[in-house]
């Protein structure tokens, strides 16, 4: 690691398993980016004092924001864009010398590129979980028609603030709960992470056309979606939302343009990482 490079960085609790560092640093080598991307493990605690630490560092870019700092991170920046109100949740924090620190939200897009790629004209789905990444995917399904939304979560509360907040008139339904015959299912929890609790679902009500798309990439073959294949189901995989998220975050810090055209070598080089 260089001292002296422009660099950006992902912060997180747990951070270790993160692949960002990874997927950045191949965009620079082939662009010949002379900067870098590192990880970094930073407590809910540690907030304050990092971002007052990184401001005074003229190497710093920016960061982008992992479990479980999504909401907390927009207590220290400013938001132009108004994220915080149409979103609820960022990912992504750019420094510009001398100036505030902004922040924004790159899930939201990483997300829908490979539903629209595989031709999702669903109307219907469910999001697993109501942290910082299902407040993205829900902003984002509602931008492309999915009006009948459900929100599975084991705190009834929690799941219908979040649909109270994005003023969507969804269900919402518990984890012991009967999945409903959607088009989309999402996990946005970090169940069936590696370290984390398994994510228990039957996807037996789910029909025979439907999508099921695991945002966990750490194992990047979840249960969840070795269990979506043997019935014969359509499936998305982590790393296409992490590479898409990651593409809109690179020309964020590094003001270029994210070389997609290698995404082949790019997968490939992740998954024998996992």
């Amino acid at each position: 690691m260089s001292e002296h490079l422009p660099y950006a960085e992902v912060i997180g609790d747990p951070i270790a398993h993160s692949k960002s560092p990874d997927i950045h640093n191949f965009w620079l080598q082939k662009l010949g980016i002379e900067a870098e991307y590192r990880k970094t493990h930073v407590k809910a605690e540690e907030l304050a004092a990092y971002f007052l630490q990184r401001r005074a560092d003229p190497d710093w870019l920016g960061c982008n924001v992992t479990i479980p700092h999504k909401v907390a991170v927009m207590d220290y920046v400013t938001d132009p864009g108004k994220v915080g109100d149409i979103i609820g949740a960022m990912n992504t924090v750019a420094c510009e010398t001398g100036g505030p620190l902004i922040g924004t939200n790159t899930d939201a897009g990483g997300f829908l590129a490979p539903l629209q790629r595989a031709g999702f004209r669903g109307r219907s789905a469910c999001i697993i979980g109501a942290g910082g990444a299902a407040r993205a995917l829900l902003y984002a399904l509602s931008q492309v028609g999915v009006s009948d939304i459900s929100i599975m979560v084991r705190d009834a509360a929690k799941g219908q603030a979040l649909l109270d907040r994005a003023g969507i008139s969804g269900k919402v339904i518990d984890m012991a709960d009967p999945l409903p015959p959607i088009d989309l299912l999402v996990n946005s929890s970090p169940l069936g992470m590696t370290g984390k609790p398994p994510l228990e679902v039957d996807l037996a009500p789910l029909p025979a056309n439907s999508i099921v798309y695991d945002i966990v990439y750490a194992p990047l073959d979840t249960p969840l979606l070795s269990q979506a294949r043997a019935r014969g189901l359509a499936t998305i995989d982590g790393l296409e939302m992490l590479i898409g998220q990651a593409a809109l975050a690179f020309d964020i810090f590094f003001d270029a343009e994210a070389p997609r055209e290698y995404d082949a070598e790019l997968r490939a080089l992740l998954m024998t990482q996992a």
